[in-house]
């Protein structure tokens, strides 16, 4: 098997908090690999790790809502990345509110809510395919900026990949 450390490790994309809620239980992660993959219709893919316990929720959900952080975030980020959901309840140590087929969206300014339309199995992680229903508003001024993978090198992850 071919390595792809030297092509991604010049790769420094955007966090996400991904959230899932399924018959009573609610759950997120944070997601280091997620894009836009269509423009008409708009889809956008977020990949879950198989191990973590949003996944198991997601696979029963209907929505996921994808959470854009940005560097004033990174509480959030250690939250969602540090701690298990099979241990900690994320949930009660943050402000959310039930969205979308009662799918978390947290108090951030970026954020949308999709319909699963499709799941890709890609290894150790699964392509969620997302069609957007519920995006929320743009906010006013230039946006801060977005908090990205390589300043999370030193969070330890609640997981292992």
């Amino acid at each position: 098997m071919t390595d792809l450390d030297p092509f991604t490790d010049d790769l420094d994309g955007p966090v996400h908090v991904v959230t899932a809620a399924s018959g009573g239980e609610r759950a997120g992660c944070l997601v280091g690999f997620a894009s836009q993959c269509s423009i008409d219709p708009p889809r956008f893919t977020v990949w879950l790790s198989t191990a973590n316990r949003t996944y198991r929720v997601a696979c029963r959900a209907e929505y996921l809502t994808v959470h854009l952080l940005r560097r004033q975030d990174r509480a959030l980020a250690e939250l969602f990345g540090g701690e298990t959901g099979d241990r900690t309840d994320k949930f009660a140590q943050v402000a959310w509110r039930a969205g979308t087929s009662g799918s978390p969206v947290l108090e951030v300014p970026t954020w949308f809510t999709g319909r699963i339309e499709g799941r890709i199995d890609g290894g150790d992680h699964v392509g969620f395919l997302l069609a957007p229903v519920d995006v929320c508003p743009p906010s006013e001024g230039p946006p801060p900026p977005l908090l990205r993978y390589r300043e999370l090198a030193d969070l330890e992850a609640g997981h292992p990949a």
